[in-house]
């Protein structure tokens, strides 16, 4: 009998360009590629930092950022539950949606929308590029 995965478990947290090579982080933190709010940050080389997770926990600016990678997209949300003290990044992916790990509720990571109790408020999203291989996340008011 083949046992078929429904969801991927997560609950990789790395610091930001912490899987980018040498040659690429500037720092341990996230690095900056332009100046001010809109600043796009470099996470690292889009193939070491997921590896075989789909999910990866990420801290820029001291913001917790949970990055989900579904059918090759990138998403990225604030990595908080809005209902309890947990990291999306720790849960389990199905599809397009993210199971909290702490209490099941579930969050579709297009779009930061809460798709089931008990969460009843959105997270907020983050753009996302890839460019040259390397994965950029850039802050959302």
């Amino acid at each position: 009998m083949k046992v078929i995965p429904i969801a991927a478990v997560c609950g990789r947290t790395v610091q930001a360009a912490a899987c980018a090579s040498d040659a690429v982080a500037a720092s341990s933190g996230a690095v900056a590629a332009n100046a001010g709010s809109a600043a796009w940050h470099l996470i690292g080389a889009l193939d070491a930092c997921f590896g075989e997770n789909d999910c990866l926990g990420v801290t820029i600016d001291a913001v917790k950022v949970g990055l989900f990678r579904v059918d090759g997209e990138i998403h990225a949300l604030d990595d908080i539950c809005t209902h309890g003290n947990a990291l999306l990044s720790e849960g389990f992916l199905d599809g397009h949606e993210i199971e909290c790990p702490l209490h099941a509720g579930l969050v579709d990571v297009r779009t930061g929308k809460g798709t089931t109790a008990p969460i009843v408020r959105d997270t907020r999203r983050h753009d996302v590029r890839v460019d040259d291989g390397n994965l950029y996340v850039r802050l959302s008011r």
